[in-house]
């Protein structure tokens, strides 16, 4: 990114000319104060008052004639900167009085001796983990909320191997939960009893990228993070980016169909996926994209295509089917070209009507070059500051109630200017933004993104948390988190903020310690008042264990009852992932 963002100068001299401002800046963040003598706003009764030390540089004065890049207004409400229960082996229940207690399948098998000697002749005494400690993160999800009582992980280092495994669990009816990175917010990734854990992690060979079509073949277990890296090397981009990049796996992103923090701008893994999954069906064993079904068979799907319409795109059945259909190996993903001028600006917003305002004009305003659109509330950005070292609020005059994140991402630098700085001066001017920040650098870009990709982890370090991925009309989002909010008064923090580009929100309730009467306020309300608004109560994290039984709020009986249909066919025994994303009574 450059590191100043260049003004344009007959906007910049309207400026002047209505408030009648001189000016200097400040060096660090260069921040442009006009504050007007009187100012009367069709909007406002507020009256601003003009600084006579107009813009200050910590240097000393600079004319206006020098100001080239970063700037900053700053009405008192309108500012513009350049510049987130051990296991019981029957029976259990994760939750509250609201959840379903789920009960072992009494038709799955126990691990014995003889099943780890033939494991161990595959992989290795290594590779075959029966330690306590080792197995206690695997069978414990991120927020500690699920913990399983597996007995046993293996790390498979190809397809054959994990094909044999599946083959012969299948064959034993020992079930197994896929495991990647484990970041999953649902209990996805973790057994629910005592399933065999077979995680990914050996898995992570970059097989080949054709940096003509911009097609990357890789390993299910790659980490996302050391892909970003590669294709930055290569002058191309990942289509995914997430929070927990540093740690979740490519495989797992695939198996829930997580939409991450460009999706407004790259849509889905169900475009971004060429015809890649090598669904085990026994095929050839150094194809391309992979999925190892149930009985161990491989389906080979991989295709390095953009065009390819022969029958059934079948990949489509695995991506968001969370590891409940077949084990994903190897994934073919189309990535993009990287492109030069990428702008990110940090915005503040008194209210939510201004942030949907303001995503309405930078869909219409920024168009093409429009690569990401986040929100935050006040109560998210206190948290990050609170409990995440290192962060300082770009906007420091001020707690706002909102806060927007834009990203801006194209290839004619001074084109993209002209529109950002478009949009940023129509914004301010229609009073839909009170403060603002353009990042200079990537330094200043990284500190933006971090305050909203941290509000994961502010949330974990606040407490309990109970956390809600649901995609609803834009403009009914926030309605949501104030009745939550009001349900719940004192006795929590409600926390909304998402991916306000594609209607994705992330509502978080924040306690000292997790309690079934607080539970019980939330649930069944999120979801039945999700589903009155024609939402979904899964946007991006999937259904997991805790969801799996709620899934009728978003779908019909009929379509629920098709994609059991569908799990029996592909996996008779149901090992793969039980009790998660379809009802257990339907698949018993």
């Amino acid at each position: 990114m450059k590191k100043r963002i260049a003004a344009v100068t007959s906007s910049y001299r309207l400026l002047n000319q209505k408030n009648h401002a001189s000016n200097r800046i400040l060096h660090h963040h260069r921040r442009f104060n006009a504050n007007f003598n009187q100012v009367i706003r069709s909007s406002s009764t507020s009256e601003a008052r003009f600084s006579s030390q107009g813009v200050t540089h910590h240097c000393g004065p600079v004319p206006l004639k020098h100001f080239l890049a970063s700037c900053r207004w700053d009405l008192q409400k309108s500012s513009l900167i350049h510049m987130q229960n051990m296991p019981i082996i029957q029976q259990r229940n994760f939750g509250s009085v609201a959840s379903t207690i789920v009960q072992r399948n009494p038709l799955f098998s126990t691990i014995n001796h003889d099943d780890i000697i033939y494991f161990e002749k595959i992989l290795g005494v290594k590779n075959v983990i029966q330690d306590d400690e080792e197995l206690q993160p695997a069978n414990t999800d991120w927020m500690h909320k699920y913990k399983g009582s597996s007995k046993l992980m293996l790390q498979p280092e190809n397809t054959d191997e994990l094909s044999q495994i599946l083959k012969y669990c299948n064959s034993r009816c020992l079930a197994v939960v896929p495991q990647g990175g484990n970041t999953g917010l649902v209990g996805g990734s973790v057994p629910v009893f005592d399933e065999v854990i077979i995680n990914t992690r050996r898995m992570n060979r970059i097989i080949s990228f054709d940096k003509v079509s911009g097609v990357l073949v890789c390993d299910a277990g790659c980490i996302l993070e050391n892909l970003i890296s590669f294709l930055d090397k290569q002058g191309f981009i990942m289509p995914l980016d997430l929070g927990a990049k540093g740690s979740c796996q490519i495989g797992g992103n695939v198996s829930t169909n997580a939409g991450g923090l460009r999706l407004v701008r790259y849509g889905s893994l169900h475009g971004t996926v060429l015809d890649f999954l090598r669904i085990m069906l026994a095929v050839d064993a150094f194809s391309s994209l992979e999925v190892v079904l149930a009985n161990g068979n491989v389906i080979d799907m991989l295709g390095t295509l953009r065009k390819d319409n022969t029958g059934y795109d079948l990949k489509h059945l695995f991506i968001g089917s969370e590891g409940s259909l077949g084990i994903i190996t190897k994934v073919s993903i189309l990535t993009p070209a990287k492109l030069s001028a990428v702008n990110i600006a940090f915005l503040a917003c008194q209210d939510y009507i201004s942030c949907q305002k303001l995503l309405f004009q930078a869909k219409r305003r920024l168009g093409e070059i429009l690569s990401a659109f986040e929100f935050l509330d006040a109560q998210a950005m206190n948290l990050v500051l609170q409990h995440l070292d290192g962060v300082r609020n770009p906007l420091p005059s001020a707690i706002y109630n909102f806060y927007v994140l834009i990203e801006t991402t194209g290839s004619n630098e001074s084109s993209d200017k002209e529109k950002l700085e478009a949009f940023l001066l129509h914004a301010m001017e229609n009073g839909l933004v009170s403060d603002g920040a353009l990042a200079q650098d990537m330094n200043q870009a990284s500190s933006f993104w971090h305050i909203r990709e941290g509000v994961p982890e502010a949330l974990m370090k606040a407490g309990a948390v109970y956390k809600y991925d649901l995609s609803l009309p834009v403009e009914k989002m926030y309605d949501l988190v104030e009745e939550i909010r009001i349900r719940l008064g004192a006795a929590a923090n409600v926390v909304g903020y998402g991916h306000l580009g594609d209607g994705n929100l992330h509502l978080n309730v924040s306690t000292p310690q997790y309690d079934d009467t607080i539970l019980a306020q939330i649930e069944p309300f999120v979801y039945e008042w999700t589903s009155r608004h024609h939402g979904s109560i899964s946007a991006e994290h999937g259904l997991g264990l805790m969801k799996a039984e709620k899934i009728y709020y978003s779908k019909s009986s009929g379509t629920v009852q098709l994609m059991a249909s569908i799990k029996k066919l592909l996996d008779p025994s149901g090992i793969l992932n039980p009790y998660k994303v379809i009802p257990p009574s339907l698949l018993s």
